[in-house]
């Protein structure tokens, strides 16, 4: 299969979604690369120019809203077709600010093995892209800041009606939603992981404006 400049970058920090999107797009040809972040997937960027990045956007160290938001600042990086995966954010708002980055298709998690492989094999075969015009820095931050905020809200909202429920429900029923109760707590932390980030980011551009 005739891949532009390199292969297909991966970025995902669940190793099972990870191996998944791999093992799929090798089974049809195409040459893939893997990063578990953001920070990762830059390095790798570095020494080998991707014809396609696939990415997350819930992801520790560096996230995808960031990823994609320093590879189109960069002229050298500016034109690489990006999709981005999310279970996460998932509401209109979210996915125009991932499109207003400079993404080239969203797609939803879990992921559609047949919608997936025609998305990308329609991403490949369009050419190089055209390199949109970045985000500004400020514009950026506020626009982050505001995804980070709502799914904050929403994921404490979660966690107050998981824990009310609990109250209520007899004892062997309560099984499952402690599961769920655990896994909104950790990404509630993650998300807060992220704010922190953001913030710290934030002053480091302050500081240097």
């Amino acid at each position: 299969m005739n891949i532009p400049y390199g292969p297909i970058l991966i970025v995902e920090d669940v190793p099972n979604i990870l191996d998944l999107l791999d093992v799929t797009l090798r089974f049809k040809g195409y040459p893939t690369v893997k990063a578990h972040n953001g920070q990762e997937a830059l390095e790798c960027i570095a020494r080998e120019r991707p014809a396609l990045v696939i990415t997350d956007i819930l992801m520790p160290k560096l996230d995808g809203f960031s990823l994609v938001h320093r590879l189109r600042s960069n002229p050298q990086t500016s034109a690489i077709p990006i999709i981005f995966l999310s279970a996460t954010y998932v509401t209109p708002e979210d996915k125009a600010f991932a499109m207003s980055l400079g993404a080239t298709r969203f797609l939803e998690k879990p992921v559609d093995t047949e919608e997936f492989l025609l998305t990308v094999a329609e991403v490949i075969t369009a050419g190089p892209a055209t390199a949109p015009k970045p985000m500004g820095q400020k514009e950026f931050f506020k626009g982050y800041r505001d995804r980070l905020e709502h799914k904050m809200r929403h994921k404490l909202g979660q966690i107050q009606r998981t824990e009310r429920l609990l109250e209520t429900l007899p004892e062997e029923q309560k099984g499952a939603f402690y599961a769920l109760l655990e896994n909104a707590r950790a990404q509630r932390d993650e998300i807060q992981e992220e704010m922190d980030d953001l913030m710290r980011l934030i002053e480091k551009y302050k500081n240097h404006a």
